[in-house]
């Protein structure tokens, strides 16, 4: 790793910072529909450095933690850890996560500067069960239960402002459902 000083972190930079929202709204999954769930959360991006892999590709990584928290009763419904990276040689973004009920996530997209709403960047990362490339690994009893399909996540940053849509496609109650979660925060 190198010293942050030194490190392009691209489209990334602008994530690095506390984030506050509270005009959440989860849309999941319930046996005989779905319920909506409105909430706040604290999201921490930390510029971490930059890794080398096999000696030829260097990748900018941001670290972050995610707590979800509901409206109605305050307490933690999800907490999410993972990465963020930029491979600025070949204009990916990478994203890497795990969530505390056995499912990992190594989403990945092309970036381009030409998609950007003005004064904002715009990052965008999608994963399936049948990518080759970027793919959901999850335990058992997901995989039985409650099986996450394809994830895709959408991060508009900039101006202060940070709003992101993020939709899972899960199989669960013998039907596959789309998982929704979106918010607005603003940088602290």
């Amino acid at each position: 790793m190198s010293n942050n000083e030194e490190i392009a972190y691209g489209p990334l930079a602008e994530l690095v910072g506390v984030w506050v929202g509270d005009k959440g709204i989860d849309v999941a999954p319930e046996p005989d529909g779905e319920e909506n769930n409105p909430y706040y959360e604290t999201i921490t991006f930390t510029a971490i450095g930059d890794v080398t892999n096999a000696e030829s590709q260097v990748l900018a990584a941001v670290h972050y933690r995610q707590i979800v928290q509901r409206k109605s009763n305050d307490k933690i419904f999800h907490d999410e850890t993972g990465y963020w990276m930029w491979d600025a040689g070949k204009s990916i973004i990478m994203h890497s996560l795990t969530i505390p009920r056995a499912v990992c996530v190594l989403a990945g997209g092309a970036y381009s500067e030409n998609k950007n709403p003005a004064g904002r960047k715009l990052l965008e990362v999608s994963a399936s069960l049948d990518d080759e490339n970027w793919r959901i690994i999850q335990s058992p009893f997901m995989q039985k239960n409650a099986k996450t399909r394809e994830f895709y996540h959408r991060i508009t940053v900039g101006d202060g402002v940070l709003s992101y849509v993020e939709t899972t496609m899960v199989e669960i109650y013998e039907k596959i459902f789309e998982h929704t979660d979106q918010n607005e925060l603003s940088r602290q």
